[in-house]
């Protein structure tokens, strides 16, 4: 796994990419950004946290909002689905950032 410089909302990041997934990380990080960017230009919110909170929000409800697949494979109970547009698998990439920041207690 290699690691990548990362800046959002002006402060950078060290974060772990697997190979080959660099475009992925920064595709998803820009999103991250512009969301983050988005809601403190708007002047409403100020804490970075409630930022960060707001803008998890809105990109979970813009990919929640996305038409499923028509062929989408049948899957046995309890096992998410990747989004198809990436091939994420949600549920596992949530679970991540749970762990992550359940060991400092620190969303940013």
């Amino acid at each position: 796994m290699k690691q990548l410089e990362v800046t959002i909302m002006g402060q950078s990041y060290i974060l772990g990419c697997p190979d080959g997934g660099e475009r992925a990380l920064l595709e998803a990080v820009g999103n991250v950004d512009q969301e983050m960017c988005a809601i403190r230009d708007a002047g409403k919110v100020r804490a970075r946290e409630r930022i960060a909170v707001l803008a998890a929000l809105n990109l979970a409800y813009q990919l929640a909002e996305r038409p499923l697949a028509a062929a989408t494979p049948a899957r046995s109970a309890g096992q998410a689905a990747p989004d198809p547009a990436h091939g994420i698998d949600i549920e596992a990439l949530i679970g991540r950032i749970d762990e992550t920041l359940g060991r400092d207690g620190q969303l940013l």
